[in-house]
């Protein structure tokens, strides 16, 4: 069945003008409440296009380098390179999947800041030089096995020194920049440029004008040493809305004109993931149970002083599956209910959960619903971004499908800019609407 994620070939709904998102999620409702209740996503990649205009009206000048670990579902990834954006990749298999569409060697930069040998190795027998660094072993690892690497200094922000207790940060301090060069002097590596990264989570754009300061710092040092730096990457922390790039613009170009000027032969790079699929991707799930609890030992157990119920519903999937990032930040999204329900309904203090039953599966702590039953529909916005993994093996949960569409107009939108299926994209199959086709016309294993 075409749409999971391990398939090379799927189809793509054309949606017909007047149809939308919402048809789309209302037909897949219908056909898997016959089928069997699974959840699953709906990809709207028309938005992945979207985005990427929206990138290059806003910072034309940076040339993004999507990170594949985010979301690698065949369909993104094929788009993008057929949209022109480069890729930074974590491991062998990121590394392969985007080298099989044809993407340039001089395009794929390999970002992991833990490597293993035989995937630098591997880096080095395609043709993948670009990899980036912050400590003496990695350096020393890349030079044994890597005699072509060019590696950009991966330097520590302000938002990530001394940040939150049980949080893995990576990149290297300013003052043991200076003792990296001199190692990579000695072990003949390649030092070519800086690398930054600013998390999303970070409000303060004052971080951004120490980071690039700092990235200078570096870029003057390193030409004491005699290597010719010619990149600067200032990767991911790109939410998606077009508000934070419009600001974080307006902070760093400036800064770029006076400190990598154009014309300095110095090429601007960036990391955005969840900037082109997190609102690319809609996650529908199922109601499997559901237990009526007394609303004064709701969650962490606080009075609230009403004696209505509360809720605790349990969905078809959690942490273990698509809800996988919440282990590590807030879910970015508010579920909302699919079937119909009156403006003047009561709603229920309510949290949800996953399949598991374990204490960690708590997909929303807290939230108002009207009273839902077993086998109803709640919807996820926002879920293209470090949601579509291979789930846990719990219980044989099934991972959900995966349906794509693009209106006519985004596709217009492609074909005006040259990209063309039979040229640049040769995996996808556009059928007519899929509201009018059933799953297995609209799904089929042939082209």
């Amino acid at each position: 069945m075409k749409g999971f994620l391990d398939d090379a070939n799927y189809s793509v709904g054309l949606l017909d003008e007047g149809t939308n998102l919402g048809n789309v999620i209302d037909n897949y409702v219908y056909e898997h409440t016959l089928t069997g209740k699974n959840a699953f996503f709906v990809g709207d990649l028309g938005k992945i296009v979207k985005k990427h205009s929206q990138w290059q009206n806003i910072v034309a000048q940076i040339k993004p380098f999507y990170t594949v670990k985010c979301n690698s579902a065949p369909a993104v990834l094929e788009i993008l390179a057929a949209l022109g954006t480069g890729f930074a990749c974590s491991s062998k298999t990121e590394m392969a999947l985007v080298q099989e569409l044809g993407v340039s060697p001089e395009n794929i930069i390999y970002i992991s800041p833990c490597k293993q040998v035989s995937q630098i190795k591997y880096a080095a027998k395609i043709g993948v030089n670009i990899m980036t660094c912050d400590n003496e072993v990695e350096l020393k690892k890349i030079a044994r096995n890597h005699p072509n690497a060019k590696v950009l200094l991966h330097i520590a922000t302000e938002d990530n020194i001394g940040g939150e207790e049980g949080n893995m940060k990576f990149g290297t301090t300013l003052k043991n920049c200076r003792h990296l060069l001199e190692c990579a002097k000695e072990l003949d590596v390649q030092i070519i440029g800086v690398k930054f990264h600013v998390s999303s989570a970070c409000k303060e754009s004052q971080v951004y004008v120490h980071a690039l300061s700092d990235a200078r710092c570096v870029f003057d040092m390193a030409g004491e040493f005699g290597f010719t730096m010619n990149m600067l990457d200032i990767g991911g922390g790109f939410t998606g809305t077009e508000f934070q790039l419009e600001e974080v613009n307006h902070v760093i170009s400036p800064l770029l004109d006076v400190y990598f000027p154009e014309g300095s032969g110095i090429k601007i790079i960036s990391e955005p993931g969840s900037y082109y699929v997190s609102s690319a991707f809609t996650l529908a799930v199922n109601i499997i149970a559901k237990k009526v609890v007394e609303n004064d030992k709701f969650s962490s157990g606080e009075k609230t002083g009403s004696d209505e119920p509360a809720f605790m519903y349990y969905m078809n999937d959690g942490v273990y599956g698509s809800f996988a990032s919440k282990l590590s930040e807030d879910l970015d999204t508010i579920p909302e209910v699919h079937k119909k329900y009156k403006e003047d309904e009561p709603l229920f203090t309510s949290s949800l959960w996953g399949p598991s039953c374990d204490e960690l599966d708590q997909i929303v702590e807290s939230c108002l619903l009207p009273e839902l039953n077993v086998g109803d529909w709640l919807i996820f916005d926002n879920m293209g971004a470090d949601s579509l993994h291979e789930p846990s093996a719990f219980n044989d949960f099934q991972r959900p499908a995966i349906y794509y569409m693009m209106s006519f107009s985004d596709w217009y939108e492609m074909q005006d800019a040259g990209i063309t299926s039979d040229t640049m994209m040769k995996n996808f199959f556009f059928v007519p609407s899929c509201i009018q086709l059933s799953q297995e016309d609209s799904f089929s294993s042939e082209a």
